[in-house]
C-alpha cells in the first residue's frame, strides 16, 4: 500500500474555496448578460485597473506590440509556432470524411465541419503567457475556423507585447486587451461590441474556469483547463533528486493553487526530493508562488511498484504527467487518465508548454479521465448525412423502420416508413399502420 510522505490541502477546504468562485462567476456573468460592454467596462477597472474607449486593439496598437520586441523574439516565437502548426495540420489529416454503401442503394457518411466563430482566452495576469496564443488560434485555424478572436488580460498597466506579437502571428482577427471573467462572458454572451462566439478555448485561473463550465451550453468550451497540475512520476534509475525537484516547482510557479506531485518506488528518492525541493525554494526567483502550491497543494507519495504507481497515477488523472523511470513506455502502455504524457528525463513539461509542438491546453481536476486536451477536433463538428439511391432500398428500410416504430407506438414516425414504402414498394400499406406492422 502507497505511503504518503506529504499530503496536499484537505477537501473540504477546496471545496469551500470552490463555492466562492462559482458564486462570483454567477453573478459576475449575470451583470454581463444584463449590461453588456457597461458591465465589462466595471469589471475591468475593478479587476485589473484597466479602462480605454475600446478594448479591441488597432492595427496601430498590434505594429506596435511587434515592433518592441527582438529579431531573436520574434523568431521564437515563429519557430514555436511552427512547430505548433505542423503538428496541428499531422492531426487535422488525421480526421477524414467518410461516405460509404452500407446497403445496397443505402450511402451514410460524415463530414467534418469547422465551427463559424472562436474565442481563445491567453492567460496573462502574474505572467504574459504567450505560448497560449499559439496554442488556440493556431488550432482554430488549421481546423478551418473563419473567425477566431482572443482575449488576454492587460500586464503593467498596457497589453503585453509578447502575448499580442503572438496573437498576430498566430492569424487571431480580432485582438481585444481584456482578461478575467469579463473577457469569458463577453466572448460567450456577446456585448454591444464584441459579438459572441460558439465556443471558448485556453486556460485560466479557477475564476476563468468556472466561467466556462457555467457556460458550457451557451457555447461549447475545449474542456476544463484550470490551475496548473503536474505528477512527476520517478524512480532511482530515471531520475534524482534535482530532476525531480526542479520539475515540480517548474510547474507549481504557475499559482499558489497548483497541485505538484511525486510519485516514486522510492523512499530514498522522495525524502532526498523534498529536501531539494527546500533549497530550490530559497533561490528560484518565482519561489513566492511556487511555495505556496508546494505547502498547500504539493503531495509525496511512495508506492510499492510499477504498477501501483499506474493505478494511483490513473486515479489522479493530472493534467501534466511526467515519467523518469527506468522503463517510461510501461507507463505509455497502461496508463489510461492523463492530459499529456512526458517520457523520460530528456523531456520535460516545459518543452510541451512552449515550442516542442503538442498542445499545452490540457485537462485539469480530473477531467483527464473523460478527456484530452485541445487539438484540432475540438474545433470541427463531425456531421452526419444519409441517402437513399433507389426505391427498393427505400422500401426494404422502410418496412424494418415501420416495424421497430411500432414497437414504440409512434405512429407518426411509423407512417413516415410507411409512406416510402407504399410509394416506393407498391405495398397497400394503410395511413398510420403502424397500429398493423408490416409483417
Amino acid at each position: 500500500m502507497a505511503e504518503y510522505l506529504k499530503r496536499g490541502t484537505a477537501a473540504d477546504i477546496r471545496a469551500s474555496a470552490d463555492r466562492k468562485v462559482r458564486d462570483i462567476v454567477e453573478a459576475t456573468l449575470a451583470e454581463i448578460e444584463a449590461r453588456g460592454d457597461d458591465a465589462v467596462r466595471e469589471l475591468s477597472i475593478k479587476f485589473d485597473n484597466w479602462d480605454r474607449d475600446s478594448y479591441l486593439l488597432t492595427d496601430r496598437e498590434k505594429q506596435d506590440c511587434l515592433d518592441q520586441l527582438s529579431g531573436q523574439d520574434l523568431k521564437d516565437i515563429e519557430f514555436a509556432q511552427t512547430q505548433v502548426r505542423n503538428f496541428a495540420y499531422i492531426q487535422r489529416e488525421s480526421v477524414k470524411d467518410v461516405e460509404v454503401e452500407t446497403l445496397p442503394g443505402i450511402v451514410l457518411g460524415h463530414k467534418n465541419l469547422p465551427l463559424n466563430a472562436a474565442g481563445c482566452y491567453v492567460p496573462g495576469g502574474k505572467y504574459p503567457l504567450l505560448a497560449s496564443a499559439h496554442m488556440s488560434v493556431i488550432t482554430a485555424k488549421v481546423a478551418g475556423v473563419p473567425r477566431v478572436i482572443t482575449c488576454a488580460p492587460p500586464f503593467g498597466g498596457k497589453p503585453a507585447p509578447a502575448i499580442v506579437a503572438a496573437q498576430v502571428l498566430a492569424g487571431a482577427d480580432e485582438i481585444y486587451a481584456l482578461g478575467g471573467i469579463q473577457a469569458i462572458g463577453a466572448m460567450a454572451l456577446g456585448t454591444q461590441s464584441i459579438m459572441p462566439v460558439d465556443i471558448l478555448v485556453g486556460p485560466g485561473n479557477a475564476f476563468v474556469a468556472e466561467a466556462k463550465r457555467q457556460l458550457f451550453g451557451r457555447v461549447g468550451i475545449d474542456l476544463f483547463a484550470g490551475p496548473t497540475e503536474t505528477l512527476v512520476i520517478a524512480d532511482e534509475i530515471g531520475c534524482d533528486a534535482e530532476l525531480a525537484a526542479t520539475d515540480l516547482l517548474g510547474q507549481a510557479e504557475h499559482g499558489p493553487d497548483s497541485p505538484a506531485i511525486l510519485l516514486t518506488t522510492s523512499e530514498e528518492l522522495a525524502r532526498a526530493t523534498i529536501r531539494e525541493v527546500e533549497r530550490l525554494l530559497e533561490i528560484l526567483p518565482t519561489a513566492d508562488y511556487a511555495r505556496k502550491a508546494w505547502e498547500s497543494y504539493g503531495e509525496v507519495i511512495v508506492a510499492q511498484d510499477d504498477a501501483e504507481m499506474v493505478s494511483i497515477a490513473d486515479a489522479i488523472a493530472s493534467e501534466h504527467v511526467q515519467v523518469m523511470t527506468a522503463n517510461p513506455d510501461y507507463f505509455l502502455k497502461n496508463m489510461t487518465n492523463y492530459g499529456a504524457l512526458f517520457l523520460g528525463a530528456r523531456t520535460n513539461v516545459s518543452f510541451g508548454d512552449k515550442v516542442i509542438g503538442t498542445n499545452h491546453t490540457l485537462p485539469t481536476r480530473k477531467a483527464a479521465r473523460y478527456t484530452g486536451g485541445l487539438w484540432v477536433g475540438k474545433f470541427l463538428k463531425t456531421c452526419t448525412y444519409q441517402r437513399v439511391l433507389t426505391d427498393e432500398a427505400s422500401a426494404m428500410i422502410g418496412e424494418y423502420c415501420s416495424r421497430l416504430c411500432a414497437l414504440e407506438g409512434f405512429a407518426g414516425h411509423g407512417e413516415q416508413a410507411n409512406i416510402r414504402v407504399r410509394r416506393y414498394g407498391h405495398r397497400n400499406v394503410p395511413y398510420a399502420g403502424v397500429a398493423e406492422p408490416l409483417g
